[in-house]
């Protein structure tokens, strides 16, 4: 499983196809404010980010990186510019730059979930777990973060990260909790327990993570591992098969044809 679980313009509106202006007047005939230039900036601003996030979407970083800079040119305070420049710098290889405009974000909306859980993923992925730590308790206390369990699993991975594993157990169940078809939690902890040597509640969790439908090579992995140790070689055989037929090419897969096939 790849830790990547950045939101980043949920919380935006839908890509922009034009800008909406007004009419001199309204239904009743009576002049419609006209907008400020601050809002005139930060509707130009809106626009650059969505379309920013549409060309990173499609892996033009080139293009997007443009646009975003050209948002942040029309509101230097827009904060989605901010986390969404920060992901594409992240992705480049520009970490201080990244860095820089994860807690730009955070600076300028510091109750908001979204950004407090990009700039806890940014730092844990640079070692800093401790203080990545705060930034993801800060997005679960929004209560108007619609997924606060992403926060939490990222949390969870944090602290394995960082050799909690009774933290990092809590923050998992905690996710499943909230959201119980959290895939990349019910991974988590399944692998976690299946390490404690515990593989019947790993198995228990694995099953729930199969049943949403979306296997990965490590899911198959785990699943023919866990079933290995418990002795039921049928339940082996029909994960390697899965797994042989969905990701042949995978790591995992080369792993058990080398184990069972030295």
């Amino acid at each position: 499983m790849r830790f990547d679980r950045v939101v980043i313009l949920s919380l935006l509106l839908p890509l922009a196809g034009c800008v909406t202006t007004h009419t001199n007047s309204g239904a009743l005939g009576k002049p419609l404010p006209q907008e400020t230039k601050a809002e005139q900036a930060k509707d130009a601003a809106r626009i650059h980010t969505e379309l920013g996030q549409h060309y990173l979407a499609s892996g033009d970083l080139q293009t997007a990186l443009a646009k975003l800079q050209l948002a942040l040119k029309f509101d230097a305070n827009y904060a989605p510019a901010h986390t969404v420049i920060a992901v594409i710098y992240e992705r480049i290889g520009k970490l201080d730059e990244a860095e820089q405009h994860y807690r730009k974000a955070v600076a300028l909306e510091p109750t908001k979930g979204a950004w407090n859980n990009n700039l806890g993923q940014f730092l844990c992925s640079t070692a800093k777990y401790a203080e990545g730590e705060v930034y993801f308790r800060k997005a679960v206390e929004d209560p108007f973060y619609s997924t606060p369990d992403v926060a939490l699993t990222n949390a969870g991975v944090c602290q394995l990260r960082a050799g909690d594993k009774v933290g990092a157990e809590a923050d998992f169940r905690d996710a499943i909790a909230r959201n119980p078809n959290d895939g990349e939690a019910l991974f988590q902890l399944a692998n976690l327990l299946y390490q404690k040597n515990d593989a019947f509640r790993a198995r228990a969790f694995l099953q729930r993570f199969d049943a949403l439908g979306k296997p990965t090579a490590a899911s198959l992995k785990l699943g023919h591992d866990i079933e290995s140790s418990m002795g039921n070689p049928e339940g082996a055989r029909n994960y390697g098969k899965r797994l042989r037929s969905q990701f042949p090419d995978s790591e995992q897969a080369h792993a058990l044809d080398s184990t069972e096939n030295p």
